[in-house]
């Protein structure tokens, strides 16, 4: 069995693929904060329990479990929470204060807000410490480096209790010794420090950038390595597992071996999963444009698939700081099922982004929860089953619901229950729409054509009203959809990019050259691929290059088109044309006569995952699909009425309902509201349309 694993704010999310019978299983348990691995385990436990594989203890001459890919957020929630590593950082004489100065701009929200910042930056100034060297823009040493100002900073650094160091000279990223000469006397002084050098992590130009992603991987290095040791070594002592993939931002997987140095890769590694897995819905149900949103118990994770793939950037932020890393274009809010509400000082209504996240959790799970949250909500507006929430194993405290929410809420505004609850809910809905329409009709893309793709354990409770409000017309609920994203793991390929700065005028390039580095970085990546034991008939590689006009700041990627043999200059005018094209779709303009600047070369290395079939719906009996009860269920504009309830694993290919519905299962529950019908698809997807 191949296992999937998302380890989540709220909620551990477990998939498994048996290769042998082609079933899938799936378990959700809530996320152990004080200790992940421990909800890792016991979502695993369960797993197999549910496939009919008892006990934590393997046949060891018959391991359960083939391999797994596991996506976490505990890199994300450190730079959340500020918790990383005290991080120091090794710089060129004369560049210390880069980090601080950065691109001279405050964030775009600072336009009404004068209160906001830049956030501060992850090394404080005095353990930002300078080495007398200089490496010049062609890559020739200038001043060579001063091994012993190296050793003053490094002691400084250990006096000062660091242990994780960020290493980012001037032009490396174009002769790397420097570099690691510094990282050898480090070695020598501090042997237990934790290195990264700029020109490994980000070996490409622009200072201010590459200089936060090593500080980013640095800050983040010590506590993932710690993490994925401690799993690595309970999955092969419970499980025997030496198979574990750790799955990047960039919707691609790497061996644990990677990820150890290269920490700020696994940050936001579970929404690319999320994404992955709505592009491979998407690709069975024949939606190619998808609007993909994940929500959980803490977050709203919004991805854009076209062309059937998930958008992929190399300048990405986390949390507000630049990370020049491939990243799926995930952009999170704080809207989830766990997200608390409260009234305002003002006496306005607000929810969210503070979640209760698993610990205490909503005020319905009866773990100490005080403030009503969106679950809370849900509950009492008859969307939920509090019999039936995850299948029955947490039973939710409807009274508790609503005497927290008429003390905290309704009484304070003067409202009555029934108006707080879907007060909530509007509020929610409105918050997730307009972060659908800043990833999409902000940036000139007609919503319309899209159909919105609803998972997590909370998204299809909601979908169907957001794709109302936005004027979409199309949901679809995938089969696991409470689990997708674990799913998503499953399906995603090994990756390594590799990255060349050549920065020529396109009148000064030189095909042979370009045919070099392509080469070299082809090379790199056969050699990792290897490495993993991927053969070449499972590899293959996706070359680009990031192009500007002469005297832009930033670039734009332009993907090599197929070509057989050697690289012409053909294909390099070719290259240039799909850069005009892209720049006028772009900035609306295109400008041929102006000088193009060739910036960096890029290689990414894909080693393909097994084949991932999902079990086709068993043919029903040609009958109507029949409730399982009536509920009463609050709409908007309609107000509390009795409707059907079916549930979602009775049914059929070909079946069809009309709302307003509800449609119930193990981890999940999908509102079908007035004026939505719904039908059912041989994968078993749900597939809603607006009708009226």
């Amino acid at each position: 069995m191949r296992i999937g694993i998302d380890v989540g704010g709220t909620f551990t999310d477990i998939v498994g693929f048996d290769d042998d019978s082609g079933q899938i299983h799936y378990a959700k348990t809530l996320t152990t904060p004080h200790d992940l691995t421990q909800g890792v385990i016991q979502g695993i436990n369960d797993l197999l329990s549910e496939a009919g594989i008892e006990g934590s203890s393997p046949n060891r001459e018959n391991p359960s479990i083939q391999g797994v890919v596991h996506g976490t957020t505990i890199g994300t929630n450190a730079l959340i929470e500020k918790k990383g590593a005290l991080t120091g950082l090794i710089t060129t004489e004369g560049f210390r204060d880069v980090l601080e100065i950065g691109r001279v701009q405050r964030p775009p929200e600072a336009l009404y807000d004068f209160t906001v910042d830049n956030p501060p930056p992850l090394v404080p100034r005095f353990l930002r410490l300078e080495v007398k060297e200089r490496v010049g823009a062609d890559g020739s040493v200038v001043v060579p480096l001063d091994g012993d100002s190296v050793r003053k900073s490094v002691r400084f650094l250990k006096e000062q209790g660091v242990k994780s160091i960020a290493v980012c000279l001037l032009f490396s990223f174009l002769n790397d010794n420097h570099e690691k000469r510094v990282a050898d006397i480090i070695t020598a002084e501090i042997p237990d420090a934790f290195v990264t050098l700029s020109s490994i992590i980000s070996p490409e130009f622009r200072e201010y950038e590459r200089t936060s992603t090593t500080v980013l991987n640095a800050y983040l290095l010590p506590i993932i390595k710690k993490y994925l040791d401690d799993l690595s070594r309970r999955l092969k002592g419970e499980y025997l597992v030496n198979d574990l993939r750790i799955m990047q931002a960039s919707g691609g997987s790497m061996t644990v071996k990677v990820a150890r140095e290269r920490a700020i890769n696994t940050v936001n590694s579970g929404p690319a999963g999320g994404a992955l897995a709505g592009a491979f819905m998407g690709s069975i149900v024949g939606e190619p444009k998808l609007i993909t949103v994940d929500m959980g118990g803490t977050s709203f994770d919004i991805g854009l698939v076209e062309d059937g793939k998930p958008k992929v950037s190399s300048d990405g932020v986390l949390e507000d700081y630049p990370a020049k890393i491939p990243m799926v274009n995930i952009y999170a809010i704080g809207a989830g099922g766990g997200s608390l509400a409260r009234v305002e000082p003002g006496g306005v209504l607000e929810v969210g982004p503070q979640s209760a996240g698993a610990d205490p959790g909503p005020v319905c799970y009866g773990h100490g929860g005080q403030q009503p949250t969106v679950t809370d909500a849900n509950l009492v507006l008859g969307r939920l089953n509090p019999d039936y929430f995850l299948g029955g194993r947490i039973h939710l405290e409807v009274e508790a619901a609503k005497e927290a929410m008429q003390d905290k809420i309704a009484s304070p505004m003067g409202l009555t229950l029934e108006e707080t609850a879907a007060g909530i809910l509007r509020v929610i809905n409105a918050k997730m729409a307009k972060g659908i329409t800043t990833r999409t009709t902000q940036k000139g893309l007609d919503i319309r054509e899209f159909a919105l793709m609803a998972f997590g354990g909370a998204g299809a409770l909601h979908a169907a009203e957001i794709a109302e409000e936005l004027g979409m017309t199309r949901v679809v609920v995938p089969p696991y959809a409470g689990n997708l994203s674990a799913l998503g793991l499953l399906v995603a390929d090994a990756r390594h990019d590799y990255t060349k700065t050549i920065m020529l005028k396109d009148d000064d390039l030189k095909v042979g050259n370009i045919a070099e580095v392509l080469e070299e970085l082809q090379q790199e990546g056969y050699r990792q691929l290897h490495a993993e034991g991927i053969p070449d008939e499972r590899a293959s590689f996706i070359l680009s290059a990031d192009l500007r006009l002469e005297g832009q700041s930033y670039d734009l990627n332009v993907v090599f088109p197929d070509f057989k043999g050697k690289c012409t200059r053909k294909v390099l005018d070719r290259i240039v044309k799909d850069f005009h094209r892209l720049h006028e779709q772009v900035y609306a303009f295109k400008a041929v006569d102006e000088v193009t600047e060739w910036v960096n070369l890029r290689v990414t290395a894909i080693g393909h995952a097994a084949e991932l079939n999902l079990p086709e719906l068993k043919p029903g009996a040609g009958e109507k699909p029949r409730p399982k009860r009536r509920h009463q269920v609050y709409f908007f504009g309609k107000g509390f009425k009795e409707v059907p309830v079916y549930e979602r694993s009775e049914f059929a290919p070909g079946d069809a309902v009309k709302g307003p519905c509800l449609i119930e299962e193990i981890i999940s529950t999908t509102v079908l509201p007035p004026g939505w019908d719904l039908a059912v698809d041989k994968s078993g997807c749900l597939l809603l349309n607006k009708v009226d």
